[in-house]
């Protein structure tokens, strides 16, 4: 199969081995055979280092260098549950490493590609959260502990999480409007494709008059989705059925 792949939010975890099945199906189904495929963050439910890796996952890293070994180029970019996701991981994979926005070429057009947190704006604390844990030194830090010394940390900051989550406005977890417009300006294209909200859809906006399109896609619980691209454009499908997902006509 020609043509470019796109899917996020496989949360792909050792307690959800359906998931990580599902998408093992998916990467023999449709993966296999295109010219590349992106994941646009959160592959993983958490990844504590790339040497930290659960022997649940060995499977599905051989695969995708597999695929990648087949001609498939692969390109990942961090989510907010994986962000520490290296170059030793992605040579394994023989994958690269995109930044947290990149901007190519599918279906003929220039496309910003991110995963989608940081449009987020409206919940300040997780977006404190994220410039904490994207700093470097930050990083360096955690990645001096012991791997079982990060699983703990990693635990309590899922119990926290999950505690606040249940207090919080879901308006606030979705984009907000300006930072998705200010995105458009700042890279000059009138497409954009994301994951993270797990509210997928097609959307149409106006921004300074010029029309453009925001595509979103969807999470892997117990089926999932993707974008094709191709010389036609690019479609967002559900799978493993592979019908189109929603459209909306405004924002």
């Amino acid at each position: 199969m020609a043509g470019t792949i796109l899917a996020s939010d496989m949360h792909l975890d050792a307690q959800r081995p359906e998931s990580t099945a599902l998408f093992h199906h998916f990467l023999d189904e449709v993966a296999s055979g295109a010219d590349a495929l992106y994941l646009l963050g959160d592959l993983f439910e958490a990844w504590l280092g790339d040497d930290a890796i659960h022997p649940a996952h060995e499977p599905i890293l051989d695969r995708m260098a597999a695929l990648t070994g087949a001609g498939t180029a692969l390109y990942i970019q961090h989510g907010n549950r994986d962000f520490l996701m290296g170059e030793t991981l992605a040579g394994r994979l023989g994958a690269t490493l995109l930044p947290e926005e990149a901007v190519v070429e599918l279906g003929g057009a220039p496309t910003l590609l991110l995963h989608g947190d940081s449009l987020c704006t409206d919940d300040t604390a997780y977006q404190e959260f994220r410039a904490q844990v994207r700093d470097p030194a930050w990083q360096a830090q955690f990645l001096a502990l012991s791997p079982a010394e990060r699983m703990e940390q990693a635990r309590q900051a899922r119990e926290a999480s999950r505690e606040a989550q249940a207090d919080i406005d879901s308006d606030i977890t979705d984009v907000n409007a300006e930072a998705v417009a200010d995105a458009f300006r700042r890279h000059g294209v009138d497409r954009m494709i994301h994951g993270h909200t797990h509210r997928p859809a097609d959307h149409a906006l106006t921004v300074d008059g010029a029309t453009c399109r925001r595509l979103v896609l969807p999470q892997w619980t117990d089926r999932g989705g993707y974008i094709r691209c191709d010389e036609a454009g690019c479609e967002l499908l559900a799978y493993p059925s592979g019908v189109r997902l929603p459209t909306s006509d405004g924002e």
